[in-house]
C-alpha cells in the first residue's frame, strides 16, 4: 500500500475529516453533569479550558514557523486551532443554555459557536445572561487573535514564496547568459 507524504493535499483532507470527527466525537459523547455545579467550579473549569487553548495556540503558531515549506501546515494548523476553539465554546454555551436565547440542545450550541466564528450573528440564538455574554466575548476576542495570527503567518508565507520564486528566477536568467548562443541556420 502506498502512504501518502505528509505534506499532500490529500494528507490535510484525511487529517482534517479525522480532526472534525474526533471532535464531534467528543462534543456529542461527552457526558456532562445535568445538575448545577457551583458557579466558582464553572468558572475555573472554563478558566482552565481557555488556558488549555491558549497554550494550544502557541504549539501552532510554532508549527506553523518550523513548517515554513510545507503548504498543507497551514490548513492543518487551522483546523487544529478553530476545530478545538469551537468545540470547548460550545460546550460552554450547551453547559449555560439557561443563560441563553435558542439554546435547546448540542447541535443549538455548536451552531451558536460556529455562528459567533464566522461573525455572523443571526439573532436566533443570543446570551441573555452576564457570564453567557462573557464567555461569547471572549471567544470573540480568541477567535479574533487566532485568525490574526494565521493571517499574519500566511501573509509572511506568500511574502518569502514571491521573493524566493523572485530569487529563483533570477538564478536562471544569469545562468542562461553563459551559455554560446547557437544561431539558426538554413542548411
Amino acid at each position: 500500500m502506498r502512504t501518502l507524504p505528509h505534506d499532500s493535499p490529500w494528507w490535510t483532507l484525511v487529517l482534517t475529516v479525522a480532526s472534525t470527527t474526533a471532535c464531534l466525537t467528543v462534543y456529542y459523547g461527552v457526558p456532562l453533569p445535568t445538575d448545577e455545579a457551583p458557579e466558582v467550579v464553572q468558572l475555573v473549569v472554563f478558566a482552565v479550558g481557555l488556558v488549555l487553548l491558549c497554550a494550544l495556540l502557541v504549539v501552532q503558531v510554532r508549527r506553523q514557523l518550523r513548517a515554513w515549506g510545507t503548504p498543507s501546515v497551514r490548513v492543518q494548523s487551522v483546523m487544529g486551532l478553530l476545530l478545538p476553539v469551537v468545540t470547548f465554546f460550545a460546550l460552554a454555551y450547551y453547559l449555560m443554555a439557561d443563560q441563553f436565547v435558542g439554546i435547546e440542545n448540542r447541535t443549538d450550541a455548536l451552531y451558536f459557536a460556529v455562528v459567533t466564528l464566522g461573525t455572523v450573528g443571526y439573532g436566533d440564538v443570543h446570551p441573555v445572561g452576564e457570564a453567557a455574554k462573557i464567555v461569547a466575548m471572549v471567544q470573540i476576542v480568541l477567535d479574533l487573535v487566532v485568525v490574526g495570527v494565521l493571517v499574519s503567518i500566511a501573509t509572511s508565507r506568500a511574502r518569502a514564496r514571491a521573493e524566493h520564486r523572485h530569487e529563483h528566477e533570477h538564478e536562471h536568467e544569469h545562468e542562461h547568459e553563459h551559455e554560446p548562443r547557437t544561431e539558426n541556420r538554413p542548411d
